[in-house]
């Protein structure tokens, strides 16, 4: 399990330096950001929307937080829901493709997990997040287990997604120097 972090679990944690680089790299090459969202509930959004300017680089963001909706928004198959569930890698990747081909961003970011402190099972926990990043044709998943009450677990998910993708971003511009 993941310790949540040292300051309050309730919004908001101080990831205004991530952004600020993502902004950074975004407006550099002229890309835009989207988020499909179902376990933060439009956190990642509102922590992007919260700087000034982002219209600059966040296109938009979607709750996707019922089966239905990931289908019907941002064109997850049902099939793949009804296989694997909906915390699961395949539909967490399915979500961040749908969103980036929806939204035309070169980016996507994608959450789907069980917040709590009700809907865990021994297969998936209560504090599972499985997150989805989508740059351009690459797409990379990975899960993370959370620990907390519901508030810890979102803002967690929240500042991971974040926190990933500027050290994605970095890394890109490191490799092309």
């Amino acid at each position: 399990m993941t310790t949540p972090p040292a300051s309050s679990p309730a919004f908001p944690l101080d990831w205004s330096a991530d952004l600020s680089a993502i902004a950074n790299h975004l407006v550099a090459r002229g890309w835009l950001l989207a988020t499909a969202e179902s376990c933060t509930g439009g956190g990642i959004a509102a922590a992007c929307t919260d700087v000034s300017g982002s219209s600059a680089w966040f296109d938009r963001g979607w709750v996707t937080y019922s089966n239905a909706a990931k289908s019907a928004q941002i064109g997850v198959d049902a099939a793949l829901i009804d296989q694997f569930g909906a915390v699961s890698e395949p539909v967490a990747r399915a979500m961040a493709i749908g969103a980036q081909r929806h939204a035309h961003t070169h980016i996507a970011i994608a959450t789907t997990g069980i917040a709590g402190p009700t809907g865990g099972s021994p297969e998936k926990p209560v504090g599972l997040v499985w997150f989805a990043w989508s740059v351009g044709t690459e797409v990379w998943t990975e899960r993370r287990d959370f620990s907390g009450d519901r508030a810890a677990v979102r803002t967690q998910a929240v500042a991971y997604a974040i926190g990933q993708l500027r050290q994605h971003l970095d890394n890109r511009q490191e490799g092309a120097s």
